[in-house]
């Protein structure tokens, strides 16, 4: 009789095996690149996300692979789909979206929306954050890693200078005055600091948009860097340094500036509202977030990156790539991710859950990139993207180090533009 249960047991085991061996091999395998642009522990919170998607999806096993920077992600990402192992889905700059379409790379979620409620889906964000999402009528990248760049300052420092800590700078001459009396003469603190090197043309969007212009139309063919308004937003950042001397001369390092600023080397920083939870952890000194200062408005570019689909996916892959992405925004996950790090929920939606609201309800602060999307644009983006960027970028740095006046560089760079995307008019 025992032998004859030992048996049975060895057979309801090989069944046991059997069946789980067809459930891996039935299970669809999605690949998924991811970036982190303003460091920290954020790779715990997307794999945490995804495990928690796995656990709710049996059938969708997903290798979430950090690939660096955004840069990175996007190399990456295209590497891989020529080297016949593809991603399935990636995280990518949401300004990537025209060279991606121009490389045949990704699918229009459009093309993929099946149901009603998939239709619904791709109405649910912000429709600021899907500016750098749609272009010919279609919708390309889906918004997750979202923001928009906000002021963070040291209210300490502000009592000090005997500025009141409730009322920031709120325009482009409050900045400037306000920033002299922070700037101590031995250079141990400065007024204020905008980082000029990673991604110099998105600052410089937030200072033209607030100069009342947009760098670029909404087909990606053309750019306004010559514009006098444009020209006047980059002069009034040199002035900065150079004139109001409030902020270091030439330029500033996006990488070390938060760490300059939780050190108390400048009292006001303009960074990725993506620091925020980093901020709150870490600043030792009483602080506050508040909307970007105006000159003939309010303005900030959104920022961050999108969900893609690549084009090199079967029909059960791109399902199953839907069914992750729509939990990853979904308004519960959203939620999470803005507590967790500071980006904000994509969705109106995110912000109607019982934990987003409770903690807005204690930390207001985690609302102001939301509530600037009001004031916000679109990020530059174009055809040749990284060509075009790199020409402002460089425009940008010739004209705080004083290489060039902000009219010489701006106008050469909009000269160089012009040839790229004259061939896409």
């Amino acid at each position: 009789m025992l032998k004859r249960f030992k048996w049975v047991g060895i057979g309801l085991l090989a069944t046991v095996f059997l069946f789980s061996a067809v459930t891996a091999g039935s299970a669809t395998e999605l690949t998924m690149y991811y970036p982190v642009a303003v460091g920290g522990p954020l790779t715990k919170v997307v794999d945490g996300i995804v495990a928690d998607f796995m656990k709710a999806n049996p059938d969708i096993k997903v290798n979430a692979i950090y690939a660096g920077n955004y840069n990175d992600a996007r190399i990456k990402a295209l590497a891989a789909l020529k080297s016949g192992e593809p991603a399935q889905l990636s995280v990518m700059f949401s300004i990537d979206i025209y060279e991606l379409i121009e490389q045949d790379a990704i699918v229009a979620f459009d093309d993929l929306a099946e149901t009603a409620e998939d239709k619904a889906w791709l109405n649910s964000f912000y429709p600021t954050l899907m500016e750098n999402g749609r272009t010919a009528g279609k919708t390309w990248g889906i918004p997750f890693q979202r923001s928009t760049i906000v002021m963070y300052y040291n209210k300490d420092a502000f009592r000090a200078a005997g500025l009141d800590p409730e009322k920031p700078p709120a325009t482009w001459e409050d900045l400037a005055a306000m920033g002299k009396k922070l700037t101590k003469p031995d250079g141990s603190q400065w007024g204020v600091m905008i980082p000029s090197t990673g991604y110099p043309y998105w600052m410089f969007g937030a200072l033209t948009m607030q100069n009342g212009q947009v760098l670029m139309n909404g087909d990606g063919n053309e750019t306004f860097f010559d514009h006098p308004d444009v020209i006047g937003a980059l002069q009034y950042w040199k002035d900065l340094g150079s004139k109001y001397k409030v902020m270091p001369a030439g330029t500033i390092e996006w990488g070390t500036l938060r760490q300059n600023f939780l050190e108390g080397k400048t009292a006001i920083m303009w960074h990725s509202t993506g620091n925020l939870t980093a901020v709150k952890k870490n600043a030792g000194f009483d602080f506050g977030v508040a909307m970007l200062p105006a000159s003939k408005r309010r303005g900030t570019p959104t920022g961050g990156g999108n969900f893609y689909i690549f084009k090199k996916t079967s029909p059960e892959e791109r399902k199953a790539a839907m069914r992750l992405i729509k939990f990853m925004t979904s308004p519960e996950s959203s939620a999470e991710w803005s507590i967790q790090t500071g980006y904000m929920g994509v969705s109106p939606a995110a912000y109607e859950t019982a934990a987003l609201k409770e903690y807005v309800k204690g930390f207001p602060y985690a609302a102001v990139a939301r509530d600037q999307l009001e004031y916000a644009t679109a990020e530059l983006s174009t055809y040749q993207t990284g060509r075009v960027r790199k020409l402002l970028d460089d425009a940008i740095q010739a004209a705080l180090t004083g290489a060039q006046t902000p009219e010489e560089a701006l106008g050469e760079a909009q000269k160089q533009a012009d040839r790229l995307l004259k061939q896409y008019r």
